[in-house]
This record gives structure tokens, C-alpha cells and sequence, in this order.
């Protein structure tokens, strides 16, 4: 097979797929996913260096009394390992960062109470200093970017209100507190900062991608239409044009009956080539979907409506050939309301039921109407594009009409 003959195949299969809710559901996420995974690992790596550095200056001499000390470092070094451990595991993160965060701001506040007998000193600084940014970073794991924000400028200066408590406010640790401050301010910031930006060019590669991928769909559709339209307009051509000319030239009794033949033949095929373009693909289509294509058909009929559906039935899965008849079946009455009734009082709604199965299409018009039985058979308005359609999916139609209007319904059920 050459080269150009496989990129025919893959365009044509690519084209093919049905671009369902279940096949794009991934599409919108793609590299936010990995963004995210990145960001959770990345984040792991530095608590911990910063965790281990705190946890071994805890082991040593503290500030805070012996009753406070056991209490403070399971209160804050527990959530933290978890949450550590849950970053490279790849779940719960969001959590257990919270609950760390949340359990950080508590320490923060009980500090003043359990070094009320200590004497600090500005060489050292306490085990619970070196994890204010790691209650800020693991932030960008667990909430908004707003709290996000807040969080990062108010544990540092809570840090710094809770130092100078514990000090008396002593003026010789003004200035160390307030570099202190101000470096856990700025290293938060960044740390946030470039959280987010990950986090928006992830969402805009994706967006890109979905939108390519949506383009090329329509595309890909817009080609096999047209390629479906070329061939539908030869086979008229070849096939049916063919028969009526045969028809208008025929004569004798054998040359009427040949010429019955060729029209029979060539309908069967004209009919065929719609089926098998009409069909689509088998993959489940929601009757949310169902409505909204019917919105659409309205809409190039020049009918402005909205298809009534209850809400509760929108998540409801139906075969996608089923789904392409009913659409064509009732977009055909659709067509027929506008034509013949001016679309007065054209409602359309779509009713379904889960146990068993079903689903109704129901198009009606307050029209003058029309007597059914009158309609010639060979109108294939009705009898080909509504009712044979519907059959051809094992479902019914029913066609009520009288002077006050007309109303179609499509039904359709899952076979026991």
C-alpha cells in the first residue's frame, strides 16, 4: 500500500469516529492532567527536604515546653508525611495538603502558649519557622488561587505576630523577624506563581488541542459529506435518470415492465446509499445530544425552536443508529410542518424512559392539517423519510392530523 493510499485510510477512519461525549472526554485535559501530576511530585520533593531540615532541628534543644513539644510536632509532622507520601502516590494530596495547612495555622497560633518559660534567641530559629512555605506551596494543591493568596501573605505575617508575642516584642527581633517575613513572603509568592502559570498554559494547550481536534472533525465531516453528495448525484444521474427515460420511451408491455424494473432497482439502490450514510455509527448518543441536533436541523430549516427534554432523561443512552433515525425522521416532519403549516404552533419535545429503554420523538403543528389516507403512495415524504426510516431501526411511527393540526411521533424501544 503507498503512502498516499494510508493516508487515505487514517483520514477516512479518523473521520469515522463518532465524536461523542465519551470519545472527547479526555481531550480537554490531556496535559492539565500531567500538569497536575508534575506540579504534586515537584511539590513532594521540596516539603520534604524542608520537613526533614525541620524535623531534625525538633529532635534537637526546643523553645517550647516539654508538655507542648510531643503534642506540636505529631499535630504538624503527622499531615505532613501523609501528604508528602500521598504526592508521589498520586492521591489524596488535595486533602492531606489542606489538612496540613489548616493544622500549621493551629501550631501558629498555640506557639506563644507553649514557649510562654522560653528565652529565644536571634542564632537560632525554631523547627516550626522552616515550614512556612511548605504550609504555603502545599496550597496550591489543596485550594483556589484566591485562598491560594491569602493563604501565602498570612501565615508569614501570622509568623511574625506570633515571634514577636513570643518575645515580648523585644525591638532587638524587629528587624530579623521582619526580614523573615518579608523572605517567606516573597519565596511564597513565587512558589504560587508559577504554580498557576503551569496550571494556565496546561489549560490553554488544551483548549488548543480540543479545539483542533473539533475542527478537524468538522472537517472530516464536511469531506464525506460532500463526497456522499457526489455520489448520491451520480447514481441520479446513472441510475434513476435512466429509469426515467426508459419510462418516457417505453412503448410496449415488456419495454413498461423493464423500465418498472429499472426504477425499482435504482430506488432500492438510492435508498440503500441513504441508509448506509444515514446510519452513523452505533457508539451511545444522550438524548441531551438527540435534542440538541434537532435544535440544529430546526435551525438550517429556518425554524427557531428549542426541543423540549426533561433534564433527567439528558444523561440517557441510546444507540447511535436509533438516535441518526429518529434526528432525520423528525427533521423530515419538521421540514413538512414549515412546508405545509407555516410552522404554526411547531413544538418538539423528546421523552424517554430508562427501564425499559425507550425513547418518543413528538413533532406537532397547529396546521389545517391533512387526510392521512389520501397520501399517495409514492409520496415518499412520509412513507420513506419518516416511517420506513423509523422501521429500519426496529421502531414505529404514528401520524395523527386533523384540522386543528398534526403531530408525528417517532417511538422507539428496546427490544426485550
Amino acid at each position: 500500500m503507498t503512502a498516499d493510499a494510508d493516508r487515505g485510510a487514517l483520514d477516512a477512519a479518523w473521520g469515522s469516529i463518532p465524536q461523542s461525549r465519551e470519545t472527547t472526554a479526555g481531550l480537554g485535559s490531556f496535559t492539565r492532567t500531567r500538569v497536575e501530576r508534575m506540579l504534586a511530585i515537584v511539590i513532594g520533593v521540596g516539603c520534604m527536604a524542608l520537613s526533614v531540615q525541620a524535623f531534625l532541628t525538633a529532635l534537637g534543644p526546643s523553645e517550647e515546653d516539654p508538655a507542648w513539644h510531643l503534642p506540636l510536632t505529631l499535630m504538624v509532622f503527622l499531615p505532613l508525611a501523609a501528604m508528602i507520601i500521598a504526592c508521589f502516590v498520586g492521591r489524596g494530596a488535595g486533602a492531606f495538603a489542606a489538612l496540613f495547612a489548616i493544622l500549621y495555622i493551629v501550631a501558629l497560633i498555640l506557639w506563644p502558649f507553649a514557649t510562654l518559660e522560653s528565652s529565644p534567641t536571634l542564632a537560632t530559629q525554631p523547627w516550626i519557622f522552616y515550614l512556612i512555605n511548605v504550609a504555603t506551596v502545599c496550597t496550591v494543591l489543596a485550594f483556589p488561587l484566591t485562598v491560594q493568596i491569602i493563604w501565602t501573605v498570612v501565615t508569614p505575617l501570622l509568623w511574625g505576630l506570633v515571634r514577636m508575642v513570643q518575645v515580648g516584642f523585644d525591638p532587638a527581633f524587629g528587624i530579623p523577624v521582619s526580614l523573615d517575613v518579608s523572605f517567606a513572603l516573597i519565596l511564597g509568592g513565587i512558589l504560587i506563581t508559577l504554580g498557576w502559570m503551569f496550571r494556565s498554559i496546561a489549560a490553554n494547550v488544551d483548549e488548543t488541542r480540543a479545539r483542533a481536534v473539533e475542527s478537524y472533525a468538522a472537517a472530516a465531516a464536511a469531506d464525506a459529506t460532500e463526497q456522499e453528495r457526489i455520489a448520491v448525484g451520480a447514481l441520479m444521474h446513472d441510475s434513476v435518470l435512466a429509469a426515467l427515460i426508459a419510462a418516457e420511451r417505453a412503448d410496449s408491455p415488456r419495454e413498461r415492465t423493464l423500465a418498472v424494473s429499472m426504477a425499482r432497482e435504482a430506488l432500492t439502490r438510492l435508498a440503500n446509499t441513504e441508509r448506509d450514510s444515514s446510519m452513523g455509527s452505533e457508539a451511545p448518543t444522550s438524548i441531551g445530544d438527540l435534542a440538541t441536533e434537532l435544535d440544529h436541523a430546526a435551525a438550517e430549516l429556518g425554524a427557531a425552536l428549542r426541543v423540549d427534554v426533561a433534564r433527567a432523561d439528558a444523561d440517557l443512552l441510546i444507540p447511535g443508529g436509533v438516535a441518526r433515525a429518529l434526528v432525520l425522521a423528525a427533521t423530515q416532519a419538521i421540514s413538512n410542518a414549515i412546508q405545509h403549516a407555516d410552522a404554526a404552533g411547531l413544538e418538539v419535545s423528546v421523552s424517554s424512559t430508562p427501564e425499559p429503554l425507550a425513547v418518543q420523538v413528538r413533532v406537532r403543528d397547529s396546521g389545517p392539517g391533512f387526510d392521512t389516507s389520501a397520501v399517495p403512495a409514492d409520496r415518499l415524504g412520509i412513507s420513506a423519510s419518516i416511517v420506513a426510516r423509523v422501521a429500519a431501526v426496529g421502531g414505529r411511527s404514528r401520524i395523527e392530523s386533523d384540522r386543528r393540526g398534526t403531530v408525528v411521533a417517532l417511538e422507539w424501544a428496546e427490544p426485550a
